[in-house]
């Protein structure tokens, strides 16, 4: 009897962690994206107590960085444990030096990599195979496999060949396109899995762990006389390599029922022209190649899953025999090579074959680029031409160096029966959650093949999102993006005039449109290009006014259950009243369109997706009451109140509206808007080369440009309320909201301009004060009201603020004129901040201009507030390194830069190497910059020896020399120097003329070292200890939010005790690391503990202290983060409130130490926290999921470890309480 199959709806990651948790004794691992969801998938099971082949649950250690890993597993491979590892890109990278002794010493193990694109002009998380192919020297033999369904079936074989072989292996997929895409397959039993399993292999491999019971030497060093000989040794070892892994291709085949071999052919038995290439692509080949052969084509493809070792015969058997032309495709890039890898490889293979095949090679997809049916038919096309091109490139247009191919139409080839489906949210609104429920519900209750991939702008939450969803009664082999949808939901209204929302959709299509507004006022609000293409296709448009219904519910903003609820309505992909149970609502807004899309769209029957929806509801949300139950329960109900919208006939002759005119620049206009619209792939290689980008450099402030008015709630100012604090400008996230003063004249060009009078300081009396927000540009987290202290009404006695959140319509007249404000504000209103010492308060410090204004961070951030504040103190002359992570991506994402200059076109300068080197990257800087001076100094000594130079000039230059150091004092000697040199420069003076090329240095350079805790806690925590102790005078930001946050949320040596996190599924096990205090027994470093919502004056104070100091110092700042889940009302609207209460009950510490007040016979170190309030210890634990979630799961074990972490913060406090009650008076 068969055995009955078992489906499973899943991503890549956890396919390939479903196999490699069969085979992993030990598991040393380092988060990275796109692979660190395998590692934690791994720890999740483990925590849960899921047995491997062995019986055992994994082992997991997470370690500093990825070198650290390798080392890691290096080690525990020698002292006999199964040990594998998951990673990608630089981390693979960090892992090489490790490889080749791994491979050296015929460890068996695998390494899984979800393959991703190495940083070069700049960083991109997402998918192609340069990791890999800068790993195929390493001596790992390397299998790849091409989609979800393929992970999970073949994940074993590198499993079970390293164990017979003894030569490590690299298991690979692609990035993102894999690795992150949903699909509906059939799961590997680990019990069809253990046959297969040797126990002579794992003897093997245990009988050489190095143990004293049977003591020998490895990791020897070999003179010249033997080591070349010694190194040839193993090469029978790789020769075995291809018929093992065939054999296992084969076992697999006979488990499965689909057919592996290390090189899959498939396509037409007689075909000519042949492709041959590896990973995601494969899949959309397959469709292409169906629909060419229809046609009568002769044509099909070699799927490449072993490529190291490379098997030349087992090459030549897959080819057709009459193949004529091969097109080998790379994913990756080699610049000045003949050829990508793949393809000098095969050109080798086949030198001599008797075939005598042309082949030529191009290059694709490099960074998660879609590769569709479409440019695979490009490549075939170029195949039929005389004289194919070489060396060519798909999927871009190339007018440089004219390496591109033309572009073919998209056109739907992934069948009759396949429904596809896209979904426009924005980032951490529940659009993706949602639509990850949705495929769920189908792959699990009906028949229907699902799959799901989600693509993303760089933004934080509160980005650009789309959902990309295909049901169909066949396996899904379209491995791109949903290019021509049945059906489109755009959940954020304002996309419709941000994007083209309805680019692709098909004629009969639906559309589902979230919308506050209904009747003529929607009419007006479609663009007349959207109303031109619902007339000309024939599109069934319906809309729901979403936020409207969640507010009625009492769900607030959270509108994503009404969503799903309605799309099951709408497309029946499964009965709605089963859908319904399984939908649950989280804090999100999308799940009211979801529920239209299925009442809409009728994929599933009604009933079922109802059902679904609602058990779901019950198994998410019955602890939190029954109460939160019935609302949701509610929303899914209410995802019928969609109406349709009546299509006029005349829409279709419609023109365009005239473009707004502005005088945003040509880099703004040509590259910046096409990206942020979402047309970036529309863009040309000489777009970049005109704009002299190619190194990857991009111009300051052009998030100013962006204007999305995505959120659902901004401030107002009310003048009577306001004391002119300027608190809320203090702590906004986004610089969205601020102080302007305005003198009379400025306050004239402006009608009906609510203002004050200003109260202080004494320099600004006379002038005009007046808050005002950028309405398009705030993201409405609402810190702003939450810190507004107001005043009280004199009749009434209650505290009134002078800010208010109220609901956000782009379209409304006051929102308009909040906009108009801005704009004049902005544009015409000077800053005032050389009339006050901005260093002097809060305060004074936001009359200065911010110099990072609208960056892509989440709404509420606790990281970029003291970003911002920096740069508002010392942008003008400000350098930057900065660590990857959270802020480089929020701070320098293509197209936003949100890094500005001030009126004199200052500003910071910003640069990210990597994650590891952030610190070192940052001390060469310094290095340069010292060097630089040394010239500048060299070359106005040669000037003075000069009898034409005047007594001014020598004056100015000395002056400089003596100040450079000084920041005031250089700005002030460098304004009298330059003009000086210019005009020397303008007389033919030659020193003079190169000094004009340095007179940029003259100015002493602010240096900042900007990462968060997992690159200064851990991974680069070595060089950040080494940059520090170099005595040099840099300034090290730590923006501690105690978890990796760009990589999502894993534990870091900085993730406090009782914690949980990623790699801590069971809370964190030990306490944190006090990087502070270590880096004070130096004595030479300036170090502090701050939190800006516990005290902005300690803050200000901190930062300014630290940057004034002659040498290096350390300043740690405490930084709520999505990742924590806040619990208390308004969420990470209320992230400046959750720094008081971490330091009002001892959670956090406020301190600085500072090297010169013990010159003075003064205690270095002062505490600036007050007594915590220990009895609200656990309370503040509790309002957070990080700790609540070990509360739920391990209650048994909560209660002891919120003891053990309240036990280490006291113990930490009174060790700061000793600290700063030691006499330092007297000196020895």
């Amino acid at each position: 009897m068969a055995k009955e199959k078992k489906f499973i709806t899943c991503d890549g990651n956890t396919a390939a962690a479903h196999v490699s948790y069969m085979f992993t004794e030990v598991a040393a691992i380092y988060p990275i994206t796109p692979s660190s969801p395998m590692a934690e998938h791994v720890d999740e099971w483990a925590a849960k107590g899921r047995k491997n082949l062995f019986g055992q649950r994994v082992s997991i250690q997470e370690m500093e960085s990825e070198a650290g890993a390798a080392g890691a597993l290096h080690g525990s491979l020698q002292a006999g444990a199964l040990t594998s590892t998951y990673t990608a890109s630089q981390g693979l990278l960090l892992m090489i030096p490790n490889m080749y002794k791994v491979a050296g010493e015929l460890l068996p193990c695998v390494f899984n990599v979800s393959a991703r694109t190495l940083a070069s002009h700049s960083l991109c998380i997402f998918g192609d195979h340069q990791d890999v192919m800068a790993c195929r020297q390493t001596g790992f033999a390397m299998f790849c496999s091409g989609s979800v369904q393929e992970v999970m079936d073949l994940s074993a074989v590198p499993h079970l060949a390293t164990l017979e072989t003894s030569v490590p292996f690299i298991n690979f997929f692609d990035g993102f396109r894999t690795s992150h895409e949903y699909h509906k397959i059939e799961e590997m039993d680990m019990e069809d899995i253990r046959p297969l399993v040797n126990p002579d292999y794992i003897k093997r491999f245990r009988d050489r762990a190095l143990t004293p019971e049977r003591p020998v030497t490895r990791g020897t060093a070999e003179n010249p006389e033997t080591f070349f000989t010694h190194r040839e040794a193993c090469n029978e070892y790789y020769d075995r390599i291809p018929e093992v892994v065939e054999k296992y291709c084969q076992e697999m085949t006979k488990i499965t029922g689909r057919e592996y071999h290390l090189f899959n052919y498939y396509g037409a038995e007689d075909a000519e022209n042949v492709i041959i290439l590896m990973g995601s692509a494969t899949e959309p080949a397959r469709e292409a190649i169906d629909y060419l052969n229809k046609q009568g084509k002769k044509v099909g493809m070699v799927a490449v899953h072993l490529y190291r070792p490379f098997a030349v015969d087992y090459l030549k058997k897959a080819l057709p025999a009459t193949v004529k032309r091969i097109a080998v495709l790379d994913r990756t890039k080699e610049p000045g090579a003949e050829g990508e890898p793949l393809y000098l490889d095969v050109k080798s293979a086949l030198y001599d074959d008797e075939r005598k095949p042309l082949i030529v090679g191009g290059r694709y997809g490099l960074g998660s680029s879609d590769t569709t049916p479409a440019k695979i038919v490009a490549v075939f096309k170029n195949l039929e031409l005389p004289q194919p091109k070489n060396h060519f490139t798909v999927g871009i247009v190339d007018d440089v160096t004219f390496t591109s191919l033309p572009e073919e139409e998209e056109i739907p080839m992934g069948g009759d029966d396949l429904f596809e489906a896209k979904f426009y949210g924005l980032g951490a609104d529940g659009t993706v959650g949602a639509n990850k429920n949705s495929v769920q519900i189908i792959g699990n209750n009906t028949n229907k093949y699902c799959q799901a991939y989600f693509s993303y702008d760089s933004k934080k939450s509160g980005g650009f999102t789309c959902s990309h969803l295909r049901f169909g009664d066949s396996p899904i082999h379209s491995a791109y993006q949903v290019n021509t949808p049945n059906f489109v939901a755009c959940h954020v209204q304002a996309y419709l005039h941000m994007y083209d929302v309805t680019r692709g959709l098909r004629k009969n299509g639906y559309f589902l449109l979230n919308t506050i507004f209904d009747g003529e006022e929607l009419v007006n609000f479609i663009p007349n290009k959207v109303k031109r293409i619902f007339a000309q296709n024939n599109i069934t448009v319906y809309y729901i006014n979403a936020t409207k219904i969640a507010q009625e519910i009492g769900l607030g903003n959270r509108t994503n259950t009404i969503l799903q609820s309605a799309f099951f309505r709408i497309t029946e992909v499964i009965p709605l009243d089963l859908a319904a149970q399984e939908i649950g609502l989280g804090n999100r807004t999308n799940t009211i369109l979801q529920s239209a899309f299925f009442r809409i769209t009728e994929v599933i029957p009604l009933d079922l997706a109802v059902e679904q929806m609602k058990a779901f509801i019950v198994k998410s949300y019955s602890k939190k009451g029954q109460d939160v139950v019935d609302k949701n329960f509610a929303a899914v109900d209410r995802g019928g109140e969609y109406k349709q919208l009546t299509v006029d006939p005349a829409w279709a002759n419609l023109a365009d509206e005239e473009a707004k005119a502005d005088n945003a620049p040509a880099f703004v206009k040509e590259l910046v808007r096409p990206i942020n619209g979402q047309a970036g792939d529309l863009l040309k290689v000489s777009d970049f080369v005109k704009h002299d980008t190619v190194d990857g450099t991009w111009q300051n402030g052009t998030s100013a440009f962006e204007k999305r008015g995505v959120e659902a709630f901004v401030p107002v100012w009310n003048v009577e309320n306001c004391i002119q604090c300027n608190k809320c400008s203090f702590v906004c996230p986004h610089a969205a909201i601020r102080p302007f003063v305005l003198t009379d004249a400025e306050l004239a060009g402006i009608e009906g301009l609510e203002t004050q009078e200003i109260k202080a300081p004494a320099t600004l009396k006379g002038m005009h004060f007046r808050i005002e927000t950028s309405v398009l540009d705030c993201l409405g987290c609402g810190n702003c009201a939450d810190v507004c202290p107001g005043k009280k009404n004199k009749e009434t006695g209650e505290l009134e603020k002078a800010l208010k959140m109220v609901p956000f319509n782009v379209d409304a007249e006051d929102m308009q004129k909040e906009a108009q404000n801005w704009e004049y504000l902005v544009h015409n209103v000077a800053s005032k901040q050389d009339l006050v010492d901005i260093k002097q308060s809060p305060k004074n410090s936001q009359f200065a201009q911010p110099l990072f204004e609208f960056s892509g961070a989440c709404s509420g951030c606790g990281e970029t507030p003291y970003v911002k504040l920096i740069s508002q103190l010392f942008g003008d002359r400000q350098m930057i390194a900065n660590a990857t992570g959270c802020s480089s991506i929020y701070s320098a994402s293509i197209p936003s830069t949100p890094y500005t200059t001030n009126a004199k076109g200052q500003g910071p300068a910003f640069d990210n190497s990597l994650f590891e080197d952030f610190c070192e990257f940052g001390l060469g800087m310094v290095l340069g910059n010292k060097k630089m001076k040394e010239r500048i100094c060299h070359l106005l000594e040669e000037a003075k020896a000069n009898e034409h130079v005047s007594a001014e000039f020598v004056a100015a230059a000395d002056k400089w020399m003596a100040n450079m150091n000084d920041s005031e004092g250089s700005k002030e000697a460098a304004a009298e120097l330059k003009p000086l040199i210019a005009a020397c420069a303008e007389k033919g003076c030659p020193v003079c003329a190169e000094l004009k090329t340095l007179d940029h240095y003259l100015v002493k350079r602010s240096q900042w070292i900007i990462g968060g805790d997992g690159a200064s806690y851990d991974i680069g925590y070595g060089g950040l200890d080494h940059v520090l102790a170099s005595g040099e005078d840099v300034n090290i930001l730590v923006l501690d939010t105690e978890v990796y946050s760009n990589t999502g949320g894993q534990s870091s040596k900085s993730t406090p005790l009782g914690a949980i996190a990623q790699f801590a599924a069971q809370g964190k096990r030990i306490r944190k690391k006090d990087l502070g205090l270590m880096q004070t027994t130096y004595g030479y470093i300036y170090v502090a503990q701050i939190a800006m919502g516990a005290d902005n004056a300690q803050t200000l104070k901190a930062i300014r202290e630290a940057e004034a100091y002659p040498g290096p110092s350390l300043i740690i700042a405490y930084a709520p983060c999505i990742n924590h889940g806040l619990k208390r009302k308004g969420g990470m609207g209320r992230s400046q409130n959750e720094e008081k209460l971490a330091v009002d009950c001892g959670y956090w510490h406020l301190w600085r130490f500072n090297p010169l007040l013990a010159d003075e016979g003064k205690n270095p170190f002062t505490l600036d926290s007050k007594a915590p309030k220990w009895e609200d210890f656990r309370d503040f634990l509790l309002g957070e999921v990080r700790y609540l979630s070990v509360q739920k799961a391990f209650p048994k074990e909560a209660d002891e470890l919120f003891s053990q972490a309240e036990k280490m913060a006291k113990l930490r406090y009174q060790t700061y309480v000793r600290k700063s009650q030691e006499d330092w008076s007297e000196q020895i």
